[in-house]
């Protein structure tokens, strides 16, 4: 039986234009089809998800700024007051921010409560989560996912936002591809030099410690991961069973993808790249995971921007699929795909 994928590709073919000559685009809306299960791809209902959680790794100094900005920037982001909100209702894009392990007690305004922990454990001293708390992560995605598709949503984004992420995400990243932690972990958000000497060191120290070379997918995510990274996988590992199409964000997001491909093969096949961020460890996820990007702006702000960004690029490749004139109304001969 022929493939949703393939059908758009004829399709394409057939658009009064040369052939290819949309590049990625073209391929991103025959993955979009193939995912929804259809010739004509939407994505006119659209949501972005952002996880909210504190990282105990904090302590070690890997990071310039406290567990306290992690809370503040939930609840501006969750009033739109941040740059994602700003992207969001520019592109159209409903926005819901999820406090999955900030570490207060009070209650966030317009931030949805699903709190796992408050905050991860220091994985330099301990796990970061303990099993459990992975298999509730995962649970949390999967209701999100289900959620979103029972409100109408045709297509959904991820983003996070945690004090010390980055550094959970470099572990994870660094201990399924084997390299030493100078390979993936970056400056996140302003390291010094030493700053980010800190930062590789207790990567790899905790790769030796919990013998992470040697691990499963999710005895990885326990012993070095985030909540935010954990609910993220959840999210991936349930997208096919609801043919729900979910543009990854940056570094962060493709550390996820890759927990959740690891774990069940395949997964990548619903996952959309979106840009290829600055951190370190982007563009050496996107090659593992097969993803080709379409931006590359050197942005590294997380929160879901580069995917909300890409919404409106993707969107516009819909409108020319949907609208072009075909070689059959053009006057124009069609031009011979040669194998």
């Amino acid at each position: 039986m022929e493939s949703w994928s393939s059908k758009i590709k004829a399709n394409w073919d057939r658009i009064a234009k040369p052939l290819d000559s949309l590049g990625k685009l073209e391929s991103l809306v025959a993955k979009l089809g193939e995912i929804q299960k259809t010739e004509h791809p939407v994505c006119s209902r659209k949501c972005l998800v952002v996880l909210c959680s504190d990282n105990g790794i904090v302590e070690e100094g890997i990071s310039q700024s406290d567990q306290s900005v992690t809370r503040i920037c939930a609840e501006n982001i969750a009033a739109g007051r941040t740059t994602v909100g700003i992207m969001a209702s520019h592109a159209g894009c409903d926005l819901f921010a999820y406090d999955v392990g900030i570490n207060c007690t009070d209650e966030l305004e317009n931030v949805i409560d699903r709190k796992i922990r408050a905050g991860s454990r220091n994985f330099h001293k301990e796990k970061a989560m303990t099993r459990d708390e992975v298999e509730k992560a995962f649970a949390l995605g999967r209701e999100i996912v289900a959620d979103c598709k029972n409100k109408g949503y045709q297509l959904m984004c991820t983003g996070e936002m945690g004090i010390g992420n980055t550094t959970t995400s470099a572990a994870v990243a660094a201990s399924l591809l084997k390299v030493d932690a100078q390979t993936t972990a970056g400056r996140g958000a302003g390291l010094s030099n030493q700053g980010l000497e800190r930062k590789i060191s207790v990567i790899n120290e905790a790769i030796a410690k919990y013998d992470l070379y040697n691990a499963d997918p999710v005895s990885v995510l326990e012993a070095v991961g985030g909540y935010d990274i954990a609910v993220m996988t959840g999210i991936y590992l349930a997208a096919a069973d609801f043919a729900m199409p979910v543009v990854l964000d940056g570094a962060i997001s493709a550390a996820a993808a890759l927990v959740a491909e690891r774990i069940k093969p395949g997964t990548a096949e619903c996952l959309i790249p979106s840009h290829i961020s600055r951190e370190p460890v982007g563009a050496l996820l996107c090659r593992e995971l097969g993803f080709s990007p379409v931006l590359d702006a050197g942005m590294a702000l997380g929160e879901g921007t580069g995917a909300v960004l890409f919404l409106e690029v993707l969107e516009t490749a819909i409108e020319v699929y949907e609208k072009s004139v075909p070689f059959a109304e053009s006057n124009v001969e069609q031009y011979t795909r040669f194998q």
